[in-house]
């Protein structure tokens, strides 16, 4: 028996034609029954896959232009990235770029962190930051904290500036090891200074920020080589009475 296509898979094509920078908003996408035919199924099911795509603010429906991709930007993670690069070989989508790219040498003392990295507090991380940006607006922090032993292969990741691919891709070329990534996780927390400057936001001292940090652990046959996090602009401010 052929299977057919769901709802869910139909919705998750446009999904990602409108995370790859495929589908621009205002683009004009099929009706209904357009999209019934193109997937040869029920126009109950085209309409659940659009359904589902309005609910998640991806698309939306204009007075004489019909369904839409919506204007609101999509917020591409480190993790989407890498699977578009995987798919299309595309390292940003149109209108998309970073900026700020700098690299430190630290220790770390995340007790959270060094657990991901199977590393001791206060031992030696290398930690690369830059703000991803849509059409010249900060959309989130980017952080890298990558183990130590990533430099013997690819020392380039201790330095400032863009690398010429993602930092993966060069390590598996030179070692031959393929990097697995675990299962991606998310919480919230208060904002740091800096990363309120990257995402160009301004608050009083007195004014905790929280913003959304999502993260991933990524392994190849050796261990834990990289923690990488995202940090999203905050969905509420929380005032926080002034000590002074």
């Amino acid at each position: 028996m052929e299977n057919r296509k769901g709802y869910a898979d139909i919705a998750a094509e446009y999904r990602q034609s409108i995370t790859d920078g495929d589908l621009r908003p205002g683009d004009q996408l099929p009706t209904v029954n357009e999209l019934a035919q193109i997937h040869g199924v029920a126009r109950n099911t085209a309409a659940r896959a659009f359904n589902l795509l309005k609910t998640e603010g991806l698309i939306t429906t204009r007075a004489g232009a019909g369904t839409v991709v919506a204007d609101l930007p999509v917020v591409v993670s480190g993790v989407d990235r890498l699977d578009r690069m995987a798919r299309n070989g595309r390292r940003y989508g149109p209108g998309e770029d970073s900026t700020g790219h700098r690299a430190m040498r630290r220790s770390c003392r995340d007790i959270r962190v060094c657990r991901a990295l199977d590393i001791d507090p206060g031992e030696e991380v290398i930690i690369r930051i830059r703000t991803f940006r849509q059409d010249g607006k900060p959309t989130s922090v980017g952080v890298s904290i990558i183990h130590p032993r990533a430099t013997i292969a690819v020392p380039e990741v201790s330095e400032d500036g863009p690398l010429p691919k993602f930092w993966q891709q060069i390590y598996t070329e030179r070692t031959g090891n393929e990097i697995i990534r675990g299962q991606r996780r998310a919480r919230a927390r208060q904002a740091s200074q800096d990363e309120l400057d990257a995402l160009g936001i301004s608050a009083p001292d007195h004014v905790a920020v929280a913003v959304l940090v999502t993260n991933v652990t990524f392994h190849d046959q050796d261990g834990p080589i990289e923690h990488w996090e995202d940090i999203y602009p905050p969905t509420k401010e929380i005032d926080v009475p002034d000590a002074r």
